[in-house]
């Protein structure tokens, strides 16, 4: 994990959350700037660890993004949290890009004396100690898997190297595929629901924020 003063972040906006087990939930979303996969620039895509992210995570440009310190940062999500009404619980999601190479227990214990619900969506690469309410883990199969258990397993489909079988093993609670959004996306949607309806406790997970028209 780098331990900076600042953290680097991409965009910071309320959303509702599009993929697997809490789609539909009322959420915050801050993307951390920076990947250890991929650096994000397209012309070394090709030949990056993984070279079918969909997300731009390049920078501090984005809605709200900026270098942040901790205590800008929190007031910063509780005031986007704020600007929508929700009879649910303060639920923020920290993602990326790779968001433990940024996130640390200071930002975690601020973030629930705010009493946030905190989610986080990684690669895997890295280990975490860190006290999250939902560990969603998104391997690649080029890229060292070294977090093999949390909550929500999320696998982009297809990955040949990933053993769908073997996987049902690690500890996780619930196990999603994801149709891959390459140039095949229409027939990935098609193995993907094949796949699940016959290789149960797999379960089909689409990106419902994209095909509403939301961030």
């Amino acid at each position: 994990m780098i331990i900076k003063n600042m953290y680097k972040v991409k965009e910071i906006f309320r959303s509702i959350q599009g993929e697997g087990f809490h789609s539909g939930k009322n959420a915050v979303f801050i993307r951390f700037s920076g990947c250890n996969l991929w650096n994000g620039i397209k012309k070394f895509r090709k030949k990056a660890i993984c070279n079918f992210c969909d997300t731009d995570f390049v920078g501090i440009n984005g809605e709200n993004g900026g270098e942040y310190k901790l205590d800008d940062l929190i007031k910063k999500t509780v005031e986007i949290w704020e600007r929508g009404k929700s009879h649910h619980e303060k639920f923020v999601v920290l993602t990326g890009g790779e968001p433990l190479l940024q996130v640390d227990e200071k930002l975690i214990k601020q973030l629930k004396n705010k009493n946030f619900y905190i989610a986080v969506e990684t690669n895997g690469t890295i280990k975490t100690k860190l006290k999250f309410d939902w560990i969603v883990v998104s391997p690649k199969e080029n890229a060292n898997w070294n977090l093999k258990n949390g909550d929500e397993l999320k696998v982009v489909y297809p990955q040949n190297k990933i053993n769908l079988k073997k996987v049902l093993d690690l500890k996780f609670k619930y196990f999603f595929l994801q149709p891959m959004a390459n140039e095949f996306k229409q027939l990935n949607v098609m193995k993907t629901i094949n796949y699940c309806k016959s290789h149960k406790p797999w379960f089909p997970s689409f990106q419902i924020h994209k095909s509403l028209g939301i961030s």
